[in-house]
């Protein structure tokens, strides 16, 4: 099951917020703004509380987006996966054998072709598709590539987990302190 079965994956924002997930029970965290200075400390932190962290490469501050910093991320920070929107990125992440999460912007009819068209040459581990709170467009994309996805964006409440859930999405990301722990069936 994928992510040790937790339906949520918290992503933070900020410092406090961080350490304030060192005390919860969640395996998988998402790393999202930092800035680069900070990034071995913090995913040293979350090992040491036995959290495996997905970095979100585009948001990281001083890290140029591209596959040097990938290599970088991979080889030096190791955190258990890598976020990112850029295809070259996604691809120097599986020649680092570790997670690659592909994120998509799913504006409209156009972009979402264009995205089964990078999704071919990609091949990540994970979709995360944007925004996470259209169930049928998450079933749609599940189906036609047959890729794990994660829903994120937008997600507000726990009836907007429950529908990414139920649409096909292995779990869902979000900053919203009060859906980390609730429950879902």
């Amino acid at each position: 099951m994928a992510f040790e079965g937790q339906p949520v994956l918290p992503a933070v924002r900020k410092v406090k917020d961080f350490e304030k997930l060192m005390k919860l029970t969640h395996t998988y965290i998402i790393l999202l703004d930092c800035h680069i200075s900070q990034l071995s400390s913090l995913v040293g932190l979350a090992k040491a509380n036995g959290k495996k962290v997905l970095l979100h490469a585009d948001l990281i501050e001083g890290l140029k987006n591209d596959e040097y910093a990938a290599e970088y991320l991979c080889q030096v920070i190791k955190p258990e996966g890598i976020i990112s929107t850029r295809s070259g990125v996604i691809t120097k992440t599986k020649q680092n054998g570790l997670l690659a999460i592909q994120r998509l912007f799913l504006l409209d009819t156009n972009a979402l072709e264009k995205s089964y068209v990078l999704l071919e040459r990609t091949r990540p581990d994970f979709i995360e598709v944007l925004p996470g709170v259209i169930p049928h467009i998450i079933a749609e994309v599940l189906e036609r590539t047959g890729i794990p996805i994660i829903a994120g964006g937008l997600i507000r409440s726990a009836e907007d987990v429950t529908q990414a859930l139920q649409a096909g999405a292995s779990a869902v990301t979000s900053s919203n302190f009060g859906l980390w722990n609730h429950q879902f069936s």
